[in-house]
C-alpha cells in the first residue's frame, strides 16, 4: 500500500492559537486502539463533522467507529468561528443563474432547515455550549450593493425563506450603520464549536460509538461488499462503509476541479468589552471581496474575521497574520465607530471552497461504499448537519431527496 503522504494531505489546520483551544470540558476519553477490526461505519475526523456523522449514525445497533490523527476536536474546528447560518456564501439570486432557482431554493432551504435542527439537538441532548439564536444581518459592500439585496430578498421570498430588506435610513437609525441597506434574517445561530463537538462526540459514545486517537488512515480500498483502510501502524480495518469528515487534509483522490483550499484569518478580543446592545442579537456579514464577518460572544467577546486569500499556504504566514489581525481591526472598528482594545487572541486557518458555495457530499466516484464531505466554506457547521443527514440516509438505505444538490459528480449521492 502506498506511504501515507501519498494519500491525504497533511496539513497545520490553524496558525496561533484559536479562542476555543483554551476551552472547559473539550477533552474526550479515547481509546488507544480499536476494540475490533470490523465495523459497521468507520468515519475518518474526530471534528464537528465527524461528531455529527456519529450523532446520526450511532443508533446502538450499528458498530461505528470514529478516528483521528491527532486529538478530537482539535483540528480544524478549533479554527470556526462557529456563525451558524443559513445562509450560502453564494447569495440565492446568484447561485439561481449557476444551477437553476429550483436547485437554489431547495439548497437555500435546506440549509435553514439544518440550523433548525442542530437547534434540536443541542437542546435534545443538553449541551453546554453557549449555543445562541441569532439574527443575521448581511450588509451592503463593494460585491453585493443596495440594489443586489433588493434582489437577494425577492429571491429568498419566492424561496419560502424569510428575510427584509433595510434601507440606508433603517439602517442608521436602528444599528448606527453607515451602508446603503442591508439584509436582516432570522434563521442562525452561533456556539462554542469545540465544546459542541466533544458534547456531540460524548452523546455518541454513549450510544456505543468508539472513538480512536490517535489513529491515522494511511490507505483505503474500496470492494463491493465492503472497504478496507490501512493505519499507520501497520492494521486493516475493514467496515461496511467508511466515511471522511477529515476537514481539509482529504483523499488525493479526491483533488476536485470545483474544490479549493483558501486562506483565512480571525480574532477575538478580551471579554466583556462595551459593544453595541444590538450584537448580542445579530450576526453580521458583508457583500464585499474580501468580506467583513463578526459575531459578540456570550462572554462579550467581539469575535471577526475574514480576509480570505486565495491561497492553501498563506495561513501559515506569522507576518500574514499580524497584518491581517490588523486590518480586520481597523474594519470593525470603522464599521461599528468604535475602539477596540488589541485582540487576545489571533488565528488563521484553511477551508475548502467550490464554485457554487455548496459542499460536496456523498460516493466518491470510482470508490463503493467510501463517503466523504469536503469544500464547506463559510458554512462548516450548517453543511456538516446536512452531510450528517445525507449520508445516513443513505448508509440506512433509503437516500435523500436533495443529496444531487451535493454529489461530486451527476448520478452519485
Amino acid at each position: 500500500m502506498p506511504k501515507s503522504e501519498d494519500i491525504t494531505r497533511q496539513r497545520d489546520l490553524h496558525e496561533s492559537r484559536p479562542l476555543w483551544a483554551d476551552s472547559p470540558r473539550i477533552a474526550l476519553r479515547t481509546r488507544q486502539k480499536p476494540s475490533k477490526d470490523d465495523y459497521d461505519v468507520i468515519i475518518v475526523g474526530a471534528g464537528i463533522s465527524g461528531a455529527l456523522m456519529a450523532h446520526a449514525l450511532a443508533d446502538g445497533k450499528r458498530s461505528v467507529l470514529v478516528v483521528d490523527r491527532r486529538a478530537p476536536v482539535h483540528g480544524s474546528t478549533l479554527a470556526s468561528t462557529a456563525m451558524i447560518q443559513h445562509e450560502i456564501d453564494i447569495p440565492l439570486h446568484k447561485l439561481a443563474g449557476m444551477i437553476g432557482p429550483e436547485k437554489a431554493g431547495r439548497a437555500w432551504q435546506r440549509s435553514a432547515l439544518a440550523v433548525e435542527q442542530l437547534t434540536r439537538i443541542v437542546a435534545d441532548l443538553g449541551l453546554s455550549c453557549g449555543f445562541e439564536r441569532k439574527k443575521t444581518l448581511f450588509l451592503a459592500g463593494g460585491e453585493y450593493g443596495s440594489r443586489a439585496l433588493r434582489t437577494e430578498v425577492d429571491a429568498r421570498q419566492a424561496a419560502n425563506i424569510e428575510a427584509d430588506f433595510i434601507d440606508a435610513s433603517s439602517l442608521a437609525g436602528r444599528f448606527s450603520l453607515d451602508r446603503t441597506g442591508a439584509i436582516l434574517s432570522d434563521i442562525s445561530a452561533s456556539a462554542n464549536p469545540a465544546q459542541m463537538t466533544a458534547g456531540i462526540l460524548r452523546a455518541a459514545a454513549r450510544r456505543g460509538m468508539e472513538l480512536v486517537s490517535p489513529l491515522e488512515i494511511t490507505d483505503v480500498r474500496s470492494m463491493t461488499q465492503g472497504v478496507f483502510l490501512a493505519t499507520a501502524d501497520g492494521k486493516i480495518l475493514s467496515a461496511r462503509h467508511a466515511v471522511f469528515c477529515s476537514g481539509y487534509e482529504f483523499l488525493e483522490t479526491l483533488a476536485h476541479k470545483d474544490h479549493a483550499i483558501v486562506s483565512t484569518w480571525a480574532l477575538a478580543t478580551p471579554p466583556g468589552i462595551a459593544l453595541p446592545d444590538w450584537l448580542k442579537d445579530c450576526i453580521v456579514w458583508e457583500g464585499a471581496d474580501p468580506y467583513l464577518y463578526l459575531r459578540r460572544s456570550r462572554d462579550g467577546r467581539l469575535i471577526a474575521g475574514g480576509e480570505d486569500e486565495e491561497s492553501e499556504n498563506a495561513f501559515s504566514s506569522p507576518q500574514k497574520l499580524k497584518n491581517k489581525a490588523t486590518i480586520i481591526r481597523r474594519k470593525v472598528e470603522t464599521l461599528l465607530g468604535l475602539s477596540l482594545p488589541a485582540p487576545e487572541y489571533t488565528w488563521a486557518a484553511p477551508f475548502g471552497t467550490t464554485r457554487t458555495g455548496l459542499p460536496l457530499i456523498g460516493c466518491v466516484p470510482g470508490m463503493d461504499n467510501v463517503i466523504a464531505v469536503m469544500g464547506f466554506g463559510g458554512n462548516g457547521i450548517t453543511f456538516s448537519q446536512i452531510a450528517a443527514e445525507i449520508v445516513s440516509s443513505a448508509i440506512a438505505g433509503h437516500g435523500d431527496a436533495d443529496a444531487d444538490l451535493f454529489a461530486f459528480s451527476p448520478g452519485t449521492t
